[in-house]
């Protein structure tokens, strides 16, 4: 990869965040709230929480393979090891008293959480595994519950989340002992909806032949739009990041050097084997040149002006939280707009919300579009669950195939 200024400034503002999300968490003046990836991240910053998201955590367990053999201790609690690895494995490391932030940004350890906040739409079981850290730690937990599987933006459904929004803000007030300012909202959407737009733009860069970019780049460069969504920082950031990788597209730089097949990726990365799905995905000259997963942080429609309604249609605009037509619909547009060969879906078998290839998507995406694919099993973070040699096989199978086809 060769982003080598962006990766330099990504190290900088990750270890400022950590360090100032550390400092704020022994601060009896400042209040730190625990949230869910997708939301409601800009009500919190805007109400002047420091946010710590226990999914990143569970994320960076699974990159240095430290969550298998802290599953079990989870397990052990009676969590099972059919629910998601993110959450067992996280647990596992706060059982254990072991976390990679230590070595990585040199906390003392996790940050104590005056609240634990979480919205539904991206994933179904962040409220238990919040509620565990509630009764741990002693302190409220409040939820966002958004309808599941829309086939369509029902205003219904929007008013419902905006409406559970709008209570957040009044429940949080208790806590930090002010109301939420509405000015600071909408310049917090609308610095989130900056920072989306770049990061937008950021992937679109793949759609460069060759791609400058992979896949396996934007795990990499997705941490501030996760955990620092509503900032200036990330505005500034992926405005640089943008500048670099376009600089790289007009100059032909290749992600993947002799690039001759192009893929989507569909579903979790598994965390522990990216250098091994780069590796295989370099060796074959195919680029993973997008994903779901990443696109799924590229908030669109945030408006300033109504920033309940529209925090509230984002998070029920998110891929896996719609019925499977608009997946079926915004997949064939995906794979189109990146011009991508085929479809590698990545069947998690902890994370069966963010696994699409269980009821036929697939099949329809070939039968109907003509678009081929290939199902590999693993894992967001347990190794276990996951087979090298037959990976590489179905792998090397669908290249052949689209070569043929060729």
């Amino acid at each position: 990869m060769a982003l080598t200024q962006s990766t330099q400034r990504l190290k900088e503002i990750l270890r400022n965040y950590y360090q100032d999300l550390s400092a704020a968490s022994q601060d009896p003046g400042q209040k730190v709230a625990w949230c869910s990836s997708a939301g409601p991240v800009e009500v919190l910053a805007a109400m002047g929480f420091h946010i710590y998201f226990p999914e990143n955590h569970g994320a960076l367990l699974g990159a240095r393979r430290l969550a298998t053999p802290l599953i079990g201790r989870a397990n052990a609690r009676g969590y099972s090891p059919d629910i998601c690895s993110y959450l067992t494995s996280d647990i596992g490391a706060y059982l254990q008293g072991q976390t990679p932030l230590k070595a990585a940004y040199g906390l003392p350890g996790l940050p104590k959480p005056d609240v634990l906040v979480y919205n539904t739409s991206q994933c179904r079981e962040v409220q238990d595994w919040f509620s565990f850290y509630g009764r741990e730690f002693q302190v409220p937990v409040m939820g966002i519950f958004s309808p599941w599987k829309l086939t369509r933006m029902e205003p219904g459904a929007v008013a419902d989340v905006a409406g559970q929004l709008r209570a957040l803000a009044e429940n949080l007030s208790g806590i930090t002992g002010k109301k939420l300012d509405p000015d600071r909202l909408k310049e917090t959407v609308r610095l989130c909806a900056q920072a989306s737009l770049l990061w937008k733009s950021f992937l679109e860069t793949a759609r460069r032949r060759p791609s400058p970019i992979s896949f396996f780049d934007a795990t990499i460069h997705m941490a501030p739009i996760v955990v620092m969504r509503g900032t200036q920082a990330a505005v500034e950031y992926y405005s640089g990041l943008l500048k670099e990788t376009q600089v790289m597209a007009e100059t032909g730089t290749a992600a993947v050097e002799g690039e001759r097949l192009r893929l989507y990726w569909e579903g979790m990365p598994n965390w522990g084997k990216l250098r091994f799905f780069s590796d295989l995905f370099g060796g074959l000259k195919a680029c993973a040149v997008a994903s779901t997963y990443c696109l799924s942080w590229a908030f669109e429609g945030l408006d300033p002006e109504r920033p309940f309604e529209c925090l509230a249609e984002a998070n029920l605009k998110v891929f896996i939280n719609r019925g499977e037509d608009c997946k079926e619909e915004y997949l064939c547009k995906a794979v189109e707009d990146y011009g991508a060969d085929a479809i590698v879906f990545h069947e998690a078998k902890t994370c069966p919300y963010n696994t699409n290839s269980r009821f036929g998507l697939p099949q329809r995406l070939q039968e109907k579009h003509g678009i081929p694919s290939v199902t590999i099993y693993g894992d967001l973070c347990d190794l276990r669950c996951f087979s090298q040699e037959q990976t590489q096989t179905l792998v090397e199978a669908l290249a052949e195939q689209i070569a043929a086809g060729r």
